[in-house]
This record gives C-alpha cells, structure tokens and sequence, in this order.
C-alpha cells in the first residue's frame, strides 16, 4: 500500500477545508472521506458502526475516537481508495493521529494547514450566507448576491446559519484549539506538516495547495 497517496488536510472551522478538499479530490480523481460523511451514511444504512455511534450521539456524548477510527479505517479499505485518498478534517485529536500514523505505518503522508487568523475566520463566518436550495455560499460583504436575499446560481432563498453567529465562531476556535493544535504539532515534530495561507483568495489557496501537492509527500520524520 506504499504507493497510495494519502492527503491529510486540517485547519479551523470556517478557514475552507471543504470547499478546497471538494476540488484537490476532483483533480487528483481521489475520493474526499469526511468524518461527517462517515456518519450520516452509516446512520443512513443503519449499519453497526452508526448504531453503536447514534447511541452516544443520541445520549449527548461524543463519539470515543476507537468509534470514529473504525469507521475511518472501513471507508479507506474499500477499493476506490486503492490509489489513495484525501482525508478532510481528520485526525481532530492527537489519538486520531496517532492511530492513523500506527495503520499508515512508514507510508509517506502529505499533511497540509490552511492557517487563517481567528478574527477574519469570525468575519468570513458571521457574513456567510447560504442558498437553501442549491447550498451556494455567498459572503454578505466579500461575494454579496445581485439580489439581497437571493441566490445567484439558482434563486433560492438565502439564510444565515445560527452556528455562523460571532460567539459561536468563537467558541468553536476554541474547542479547535483545544483539541486539534496538538494534533498540528505532533505532525509538525514529524516534520511533515506545510502551512498554506489561507488568508487568499480561493483560487490562490487551491493553487498553493497544488503547488505543494506536486512537489511530492514528506516521509514521517523529514524536514519540511
């Protein structure tokens, strides 16, 4: 399996991670695995994993990560991922990362940060606006619509996430903090990790990851 090519990329919420995963996984013919994802097709298919999972979900408690990890390592092991994959959000805890680096073994990861300050993450959030029929993203100050309210692509209406609140932002960042910067800096003592600014537009953050994708994976322990 040394020749699957495997991309992990993290950053805070709000900072692009899904919309720049979507298009890296369409031009690298790959397939974009979120733990989101994982989720809701196995609560859909009502499988084992998604029932054990709906019981801590349904409970108020966070799914433990040997759960998460089982999941993750089903999805990967099927065929479309023979040639690698594009990991999106994940590992969000230092355990997740640890496992994922015991199942990859000495197989070279290519792990990419999209790194945006919090204040502009809270900016991009709190004027995001979403179509409820299309999902189209609009920013009220940076990609306003023609129409105030309406969507461009398809003339659906346009609706603000309550999670997009400023205070919610924040706490999220918070819990990312928490949680997910040690996982930021065991892949950065492996020195596999490579920082994108995601303060661009973009298509200039999509360029850059390609850029860094081209130039090929850092074995677990090199120099980055």
């Amino acid at each position: 399996m040394t020749d699957q090519q495997v991309i992990l990329l993290l950053g805070p919420p709000g900072a692009g991670k899904g919309t720049q995963a979507i298009r890296l996984a369409e031009s690298l013919e790959l397939p974009h695995v979120a733990t989101g994802d994982l989720f809701r097709e196995n609560l859909a298919q009502a499988t084992d994993l998604g029932m054990r999972a709906k019981g801590f979900m349904e409970s108020g408690q966070l799914v433990p990560d040997e759960l998460v990890l089982e999941m993750l390592f089903e999805r990967v092991s099927r065929p479309d991922c023979a040639s690698g994959y594009l990991l999106d959000g994940f590992p969000r805890t230092l355990p997740q990362a640890k496992a994922l680096t015991g199942q990859l073994a000495d197989q070279p990861v290519q792990t990419l940060l999209l790194e945006v300050p919090d204040d502009l993450l809270v900016d991009r959030a709190g004027g995001r606006l979403l179509c409820r029929g299309c999902n189209h993203i609009h920013h009220a100050t940076h990609s306003a619509p023609r129409t105030e309210g309406v969507c461009d692509a398809c003339g659906g209406e346009l609706y603000r996430r309550k999670d997009d609140a400023p205070e919610v932002v924040t706490e999220r960042l918070l819990v990312f903090q928490e949680q997910t910067q040690p996982v930021i800096d065991y892949y950065q003592e492996r020195g596999s990790l490579v920082t994108i600014d995601g303060t661009q537009s973009p298509d200039e953050v999509f360029a850059a990851l390609q850029a860094r994708l081209s130039a090929g994976a850092s074995p677990p322990g090199a120099s980055a």
